[in-house]
């Protein structure tokens, strides 16, 4: 804000109340030097102003207001009487830009509106819409997916999976509805953001067969059957054999690495696995221990993600993090969800207890590499409606 002037960025902020324990910060309000206030109490009256001008508690018709442009300060106060629409022309005017916005072809965005504790709809996710409306011509810089609505005024919640060390996403949590319903909605985004065989997804899962859970893993992999491919714990071998000998081809030279399309690995459950847990240094079990499912995930962990592979992996506890895999491979998760849990467990997933007070419909996005630390609302599982229409958009694309 303090910068964004120079730039002709202009900020316009509203309110019915700034009091409260999420009142706007003093340094922010001292930014603000245009100020309106209505009728308002004493408390709020010296918020909006400054100390010394309690102006506004004394209006009192209807529509009467209190113009300031001196930061505040009493002599900056000048009273107005607030212009009155009538239902009528007020529609009137919001027709007519409407109209001028269609006539400049300007994007319609969705309107950002704070629901409270309450989940996220993807409907709301404009990014998505347009990805599913359009036709890649090449690939992305940088493969996003979207998991929720922030709790501030910006795009969707999101992480960007570039080709370098420790581009892995990790969710830890005991929600696991939304843990799936990210999952899921992540298969999609990729899919929309890649031209047709651009992008590989994997999906480990351990749902059981008929639940709604399965159901709708397999209408997300019948979206695109050539880009989405579902396994069980039965088939985790073949999956982590392939991926390792394809990863080593992409180092050895063999696959040229910046045509190579990219290839998420989902694996939903990872405590759920045994078959997947890295025996650490202390196992003299030779080659043996080299060649099993759990070495050759831990190496996918640590050297794929530079390479094009990632991982995005949900887990239920931190206990079971620490079970799954060692504080290297940890450590190369550098994006991470999670949900409410203990202080403890939170400060050692994201250096931060927040996640001990988020409720129920919160989630905290953190990103080791860029510092942020990023409260959210997750998507709520997506209605039939909604996954038919995204259905039917890519199978137009395809077709």
């Amino acid at each position: 804000m303090r910068q964004g002037r120079a730039f002709g960025i202009h900020v316009l902020l509203g309110s019915q109340s700034l009091g409260g324990a999420y009142s706007l910060a003093r340094a922010t309000l001292g930014q603000m030097v245009i100020r309106v206030a209505l009728q308002c109490n004493e408390a709020d009256a010296y918020l909006i102003m400054d100390d010394t001008n309690s102006a506004p508690r004394l209006l009192s018709r209807p529509g009467e207001g209190i113009y300031n442009d001196a930061g505040g300060a009493i002599e900056g106060n000048s009273p107005f009487q607030v212009v009155w629409l009538s239902d009528e022309e007020r529609d009137v005017w919001l027709d007519k830009i409407t109209a001028l916005a269609e006539q400049r072809h300007l994007p319609q965005r969705s309107a950002i509106v704070f629901e409270g504790n309450a989940p996220a709809s993807i409907r709301e996710n404009d990014l998505l819409a347009a990805a599913l409306d359009s036709r890649p011509s090449a690939p992305p810089s940088a493969a996003r997916c979207w998991f929720g609505a922030p709790n501030s005024i910006k795009g969707p919640t999101e992480a960007a999976f570039l080709r370098q060390s420790g581009n892995h996403l990790l969710i830890v949590g005991q929600r696991e509805e939304a843990a799936l319903t990210m999952v899921a909605l992540s298969i999609i985004a990729l899919i929309a953001q890649h031209q047709p065989g651009g992008v590989r997804c994997i999906l480990i899962h351990a749902t059981t067969p008929g639940t709604p859970e399965a159901a709708l893993f397999e209408q997300v992999a019948a979206m695109n059957p050539q880009a989405v491919t579902l396994a069980t714990a039965p088939e985790i071998s073949d999956v982590i054999t392939g991926l390792s000998a394809e990863m080593k081809a992409r180092a050895g030279g063999e696959t040229p690495v910046a045509g190579a399309p990219s290839v998420f690995l989902f694996v939903h459950g990872l405590h759920k696995f045994k078959k997947l847990r890295h025996e650490d240094d202390f196992n003299f079990g030779g080659g043996e221990s080299e060649a099993s499912p759990g070495a050759a995930f831990n190496e996918i962990i640590t050297e794929g993600s530079a390479l094009g592979i990632h991982i995005i992996a949900t887990v239920d506890s931190f206990n079971n993090v620490n079970r799954a895999m060692n504080r290297k491979a940890l450590s190369e998760f550098e994006m991470r969800i999670v949900f409410q849990m203990s202080a403890n467990d939170s400060a050692s997933l994201i250096d931060s207890p927040k996640a001990s007070g988020l409720g129920l419909h919160r989630a905290l996005l953190h990103n080791e590499q860029a510092g942020t630390l990023e409260t959210f609302r997750p998507y709520a599982t997506p209605d039939a409606a909604w996954l038919e229409h995204a259905a039917a958009k890519l199978a137009a694309r395809n077709g």
